[in-house]
């Protein structure tokens, strides 16, 4: 009944990342080509993006929690029900710590929870890639088919990267246009950095097609 329960709540959460990446996208868009809007309501509505951009980063601590529960219930990871456990728990303790970063991100202690935000990610994304080929785990009755799905999840997580170094010449130019107006030039660079960011969410959309695809197919 509990793996029933979870692997409802792992497919459930796969939506609602999705759902979440098309809302950032769609309004991301609309700032960027409002140019005819007062830079106030574009800089309301930047704002809004930043908080559902939020419901992203839940999405991806609760696929980890929910899909490394689901792996030791499985058998495919060792400790059973004492390792599913011990994912909630820290799934849990991370989501708080997310939301925490969230809320004081324009605070003083905001960049340097960021930092260590982030520098959790990257960890995670090698724990991830360490698994997947077999340098932790490697006797583990670990499946093809899931090691291939680890390896995709750090290509998804990799590519929030790509998203996130893309933006920075967004950023840098929306400083500008709060503190001088918005410009052609400044319209500009932020309608190319929409492209730009977009095409990297583009492949982060391939990783997770690929990871359903690896869950129905499940090859040897």
């Amino acid at each position: 009944m509990l793996i029933s329960v979870l692997l409802v709540a792992h497919i459930a959460v796969l939506g609602y990342w999705l759902g979440s990446e098309f809302v950032i996208n769609s309004t991301y868009r609309y700032v960027s080509y409002g140019s005819q809007m007062p830079f106030a309501e574009r800089d309301r509505l930047m704002d809004h993006v930043m908080h559902v951009d939020q419901h992203v980063r839940y999405a991806l601590v609760l696929q980890a929690g929910l899909g490394f529960a689901l792996a030791a219930l499985y058998g495919y990871v060792p400790g059973g029900t004492a390792t599913a456990w011990a994912a909630g728990i820290l799934a849990a303790l991370w989501l708080t710590f997310v939301e925490i970063v969230h809320r004081l991100r324009h605070s003083p202690a905001g960049k340097r929870l960021g930092d260590i935000d982030r520098g959790s990610r990257y960890l995670f994304m090698a724990l991830l890639v360490a698994i997947a080929v077999g340098l932790i785990g490697g006797g583990w009755d670990m499946p093809f088919w899931l090691r291939v799905k680890l390896g995709l999840f750090a290509c998804v997580m990799a590519s929030g990267v790509g998203i996130r170094l893309a933006l920075i010449s967004h950023f840098r130019t929306w400083a500008v246009m709060a503190r001088e107006g918005p410009t052609d030039e400044t319209n500009a660079i932020i309608r190319r950095t929409y492209w730009r960011a977009t095409s990297v969410l583009l492949v982060l959309w391939a990783f997770i097609g690929a990871i359903v695809v690896m869950s129905v197919w499940k090859p040897a």
